[in-house]
C-alpha cells in the first residue's frame, strides 16, 4: 500500500516541480563549486558577464545619445495611409449587396469632396467611365498605375508626389477598377541619431567591469609574487595566504611546501655542519689527549729520561695502552661512520635472543660482581628468534651492559629483561641506579660524542661513539632504542622485530 501512495505521490505535479527545482539547484552548485575551483572558468564567467553588461549599456547608451542627436524628417507614410483608405473604403462601398450604380457615384462624390483626390473608375482596357474630383482622364495605362503604386507602397518617400491607390471592384457583375490618386500630406517626425560616443562607452563600461571583476584575483597574483619575492631573499619562514581553492590557491600551497622544505633542507645543513665541526672538535680533542701523552712517553725514552729498565718499560706499556685507546677510538669512528652512511654489510642470521642474553649476562657477572653490583636477569621462556646479524646486536647489548656497570651507584643492581611486546616484536630492557639523567637531555644520548656530564673526558667517559653506534645498528635492524629515566632509576630499552 505504501508504495502505491508514493508513486502516487511522485504523479503529482507539484512533486515533479520540486524534483526539477532540486535538480537545478544541484547543476548550480556543481557549476558553482567547478567556476570556484578554476581560473578558466572565472574567467569564461567573467567575460560573459562583462559582455551582457556592455551590450545593455550599448543599447542605452544608443537610445540616450540617438535621442540627444535626433532630426526631423518629412514623413509621407501617413498621408499615403491616408489615401490607401480612402480607396479602401470606397471599395468595400462598392462590394455593399444591393447599392445602386447611382449610389456608389454619389457616395464617391461625397468622399472626395473634402480630401481633393482624384478618382477613377475604369474598365479591363483602362478606358474611363467615371471620374470624380478634379480628374480629366478619359484613358489610362492600366500596367504603369500598378507599376507606379507598387513601388510607391514599398519605397518610402523623401518629397511631395503623387500616389496612386488601386483596387479591382464589380460593378453590375462587370470587372472594374477602382482608382484613386492625390499628393499625400506630410507630418513632421524625429528620425534618431547615431554618436560614436555609445560604442566608446561600452567598450570603457566593458574594460572597467572586467578590471573591477579582476582585481582582488589581480590582487592575490601580486601577493604570491610578493611572497616569491621574500622567499627568494632567503626568508624561508615566510608564508602566502591561500585565499582560494582554483589553481592559485593549489599555487600558494606549494609555494609554502616549497618555503617549508626549503627551510628544512637549511636547518638540516646548518645542522650537519655544526655537527661536522663538534665531530671535528671532538675527534681532535680526544685523538689529541693519548697522541700527546703517547708523544711525550716516547720522547723521554728517545732521550732517555729514565733511572732504569723497569721505568722504561713502565713508560713503555704507558705509550702501548694509550696507543690502543687511540685505535679503539679510531676503529669506533671508523664504525659509526660506515653505519650512519649505511655502507656496511649486514650478514643476517637466525639467532634466538633468549640464548644471546643468557650469555652476555653470563659473562657480564664478573665484571659486576667485582664493581660491587649484582645481576638479575628476568628472560622470558618464550623463545624469541630473530633475523640479525649476531656481532653487531652482541655490541650493542655489550654497550649498553657495560655502561650500566660502569655508571651504576655501587652496591646496586643492574637487571636485564625480556619480554614479548605486541605480535612481532621483542623488547628489551636493561635498568640500574645511578645520577639522574635530565628528562631533555636523554633523546640527545645517542648522538655522537654527547656526553651528559661536559667534564667528562674520554678518560673517564668512552668514546662518546658507542650509543651512536648501538642507534646506528638498531635502526639498521628496523628496531628502536631510547633511553627513560625516573629519579635514579635509568633504563635503556632496545625494541627489535621478531
Amino acid at each position: 500500500m505504501k508504495p502505491k501512495l508514493s508513486l502516487l505521490r511522485r504523479t503529482f505535479p507539484f512533486n515533479w516541480f520540486g524534483d526539477m527545482y532540486g535538480f537545478c539547484g544541484k547543476l548550480a552548485l556543481m557549476a558553482r563549486v567547478s567556476v570556484v575551483r578554476s581560473i578558466r572558468l572565472q574567467l569564461m564567467f567573467t567575460f560573459m558577464v562583462c559582455l551582457v553588461a556592455s551590450t545593455f549599456i550599448y543599447a542605452v547608451g544608443n537610445v540616450f545619445f540617438g535621442e540627444l542627436n535626433r532630426s526631423p524628417i518629412l514623413d509621407y507614410q501617413y498621408g499615403i495611409e491616408t489615401i490607401d483608405g480612402q480607396a479602401r473604403q470606397i471599395a468595400n462601398y462598392i462590394k455593399t449587396p444591393d447599392v445602386s450604380y447611382q449610389g456608389i457615384t454619389d457616395y464617391i462624390t461625397r468622399n472626395v469632396s473634402f480630401t481633393g483626390n482624384k478618382v477613377l473608375l475604369a474598365d479591363l482596357d483602362g478606358k474611363v467611365f467615371f471620374k470624380a474630383g478634379n480628374a480629366t482622364e478619359t484613358q489610362v495605362d492600366l500596367h504603369d498605375i500598378i507599376a507606379n503604386a507598387m513601388e510607391a507602397r514599398y519605397s518610402p518617400m523623401s518629397k511631395a508626389q503623387e500616389f496612386t491607390s488601386f483596387y479591382p471592384v464589380e460593378l453590375k457583375d462587370q470587372p472594374a477598377y477602382l482608382i484613386v490618386t492625390g499628393i499625400p500630406q506630410p507630418s513632421i517626425t524625429y528620425q534618431r541619431g547615431s554618436s560614436p560616443l555609445t560604442l566608446m562607452t561600452a567598450i570603457a563600461s566593458f574594460i572597467f567591469i572586467f578590471y573591477w571583476m579582476t582585481k582582488r584575483k589581480m590582487a592575490y597574483v601580486e601577493e604570491l609574487a610578493r611572497g616569491l619575492a621574500e622567499i627568494s631573499k632567503g626568508h624561508f619562514h615566510f608564508r602566502v595566504a591561500q585565499r582560494s581553492k582554483d589553481e592559485l590557491g593549489s599555487l600558494a600551497a606549494s609555494i609554502n611546501k616549497m618555503a617549508e622544505a626549503l627551510q628544512k633542507t637549511i636547518d638540516e645543513e646548518r645542522k650537519a655542519e655544526r655537527t661536522k665541526n663538534e665531530l671535528i672538535t671532538n675527534v681532535s680533542h680526544d685523538l689529541r689527549t693519548p697522541l700527546t701523552l703517547i708523544m711525550g712517553y716516547l720522547r723521554l725514552l728517545k732521550d732517555k729520561h729514565y733511572e732504569d729498565s723497569k721505568q722504561a718499560d713502565n713508560y713503555l706499556q704507558i705509550a702501548y695502552g694509550k696507543s690502543e685507546k687511540l685505535k679503539a677510538l679510531i676503529d669506533d669512528l671508523f664504525e659509526y661512520t660506515k653505519l650512519s652512511n649505511q655502507i656496511i654489510h649486514m650478514n643476517p642470521e637466525r639467532v634466538c635472543l633468549n640464548e644471546l642474553l643468557e650469555q652476555l649476562s653470563e659473562e657480564l657477572v664478573t665484571y659486576a660482581e667485582e664493581n660491587g653490583l649484582h645481576l638479575e636477569r628476568e628472560i622470558t621462556g618464550e623463545r624469541m628468534v630473530l633475523s640479525m646479524d649476531a656481532h653487531k646486536i652482541i655490541r650493542v647489548f655489550e654497550n649498553l651492559l657495560g655502561n650500566a656497570v660502569k655508571y651504576s651507584h655501587s652496591p646496586g643492581t643492574i637487571r636485564v629483561r625480556l619480554i614479548r611486546e605486541e605480535p612481532g616484536w621483542a623488547l628489551v630492557t636493561i635498568s640500574n641506579r645511578g645520577e639522574p639523567i635530565p628528562q631533555e637531555e636523554l633523546p640527545r644520548l645517542f648522538d655522537r660524542f654527547y656526553r651528559v656530564d661536559a667534564s667528562r673526558t674520554s678518560s673517564s667517559g668512552g668514546s662518546g661513539l658507542g650509543l651512536a653506534i648501538a642507534k646506528s645498528i638498531v635502526e639498521a635492524h628496523k628496531g628502536e632504542i631510547w633511553a627513560e629515566c625516573e629519579g635514579e632509576d635509568i633504563r635503556f630499552c632496545v625494541k627489535l622485530p621478531l
